[in-house]
């Protein structure tokens, strides 16, 4: 059987390499499916896509009107840009290679550079390293290639496609830079993570007094953890990760530098049975919050902007009992709170 040769795959002419200049996306990398959820741009001959299509299980995901995407913590990752994955049969390989040669050597508007590189991107899989696309070991393999993240910065998603298509058996992962993998699924499906919005109760309601505590809380019943598996089904790799997200933090901002918060850090960590701050009962209004807000002064015929931000923990588990954590991630929402003066009367 042909193997992988990393000199055919890095060490390639450079004639040939141009090729990837001029054939279609099916060999340079375009963009990933996006699987069972969004599935409607997919056009049924597409082989690559449908080889390479990531497809993502959100039942376990955030929900509401104001669910929303986290931000990344800090912002130094970044979900994967480009992989290397199967994306033909030995026939459709052929089929493709064989229709872009054609097209291409036969145009006389094509500059002989291009044609130069069809020629020999063609003889490498034809006649060179590999003898006529693997057809007769079809089946028992698939042609890898590069898929891009659609998602990121263009000049990034591009990276992998330098690197030429190469044969690999079912069932193994090649030992290649970028080749897909749980921990590459695993970030691909933080990137579908969706968390409710984080708009809290707060206490008294409505609006609020001058040096009177404000208490506030989220619902520990909609503040759980969330997930989302990612899978690559292919024949001879089938690969999937689940990366979940559980709530450790809540941070406030009152939106004036006339206020203290509760803990004055500010952040109010997560209770034992999930809770995120304490609800506000009768009986309580001579304690502190354990997570609130003093306001010093009045919002005088406006409202301060309270923010409040969640963290949530990121962790990740894949095929092969393999697993780890990624990247803390954040969301929070805004909303305006009321503080009026306390008005005495002296008599």
């Amino acid at each position: 059987m042909q193997g992988i040769d990393r000199r055919a795959l890095f060490a390639v002419g450079s004639a040939a390499a141009l090729f990837l200049m001029f054939i279609p996306t099916a060999f340079a990398g375009g963009p990933v499916g996006k699987g069972t959820d969004t599935d409607a741009g997919l056009k049924d001959d597409d082989l690559y896509a449908k080889a390479t299509a990531i497809s993502y299980n959100t039942s376990e995901n955030g929900s509401g009107p104001a669910a929303g995407s986290v931000a990344v913590s800090g912002g130094a990752w970044a979900p994967p840009a480009c992989w290397l994955a199967p994306k033909w049969t030995a026939e459709e390989f052929a089929k493709e290679t064989e229709a872009s040669y054609k097209e291409i050597s036969s145009d006389p508007n094509q500059a002989p550079h291009a044609r130069k590189g069809t020629h020999e991107f063609r003889q490498i899989y034809k006649d060179g390293k590999y003898k006529n696309y693997n057809l007769d070991i079809e089946g028992e393999g698939m042609w890898w290639g590069p898929v891009e993240n659609p998602n990121s910065p263009i000049l990034e998603r591009t990276a992998c496609n330098s690197t030429l298509p190469f044969w690999a058996e079912n069932g193994e992962t090649p030992d290649v830079e970028n080749a897909i993998t749980p921990e590459i699924l695993a970030g691909l499906a933080y990137e579908q993570i969706k968390v409710p919005g984080t708009e809290v109760t707060l206490a008294p309601d409505g609006a609020t007094k001058v040096n009177l505590p404000t208490w506030a809380w989220l619902d520990n019943g909609e503040f759980k953890p969330v997930s989302v598996t990612a899978s690559l089904n292919a024949p001879g790799l089938n690969i999937q990760a689940t990366t979940t997200a559980r709530p450790i933090a809540l941070k406030l901002q009152p939106g004036s530098a006339d206020a203290t918060t509760h803990p004055a850090s500010g952040e109010c960590d997560i209770g034992n049975d999930g809770s995120i701050g304490e609800p506000y009962a009768k009986g309580k209004a001579d304690r502190t919050p354990p997570c609130g807000v003093t306001y010093l002064r009045s919002s005088g015929d406006g409202t301060f902007t309270l923010q409040a931000t969640v963290t949530w923990e990121i962790t990740w588990t894949g095929t092969g009992s393999v697993g780890g954590d990624l990247p803390d991630g954040t969301f929070g929402n805004d909303q305006d709170v009321i503080v009026q003066e306390i008005q005495a009367v002296n008599r």
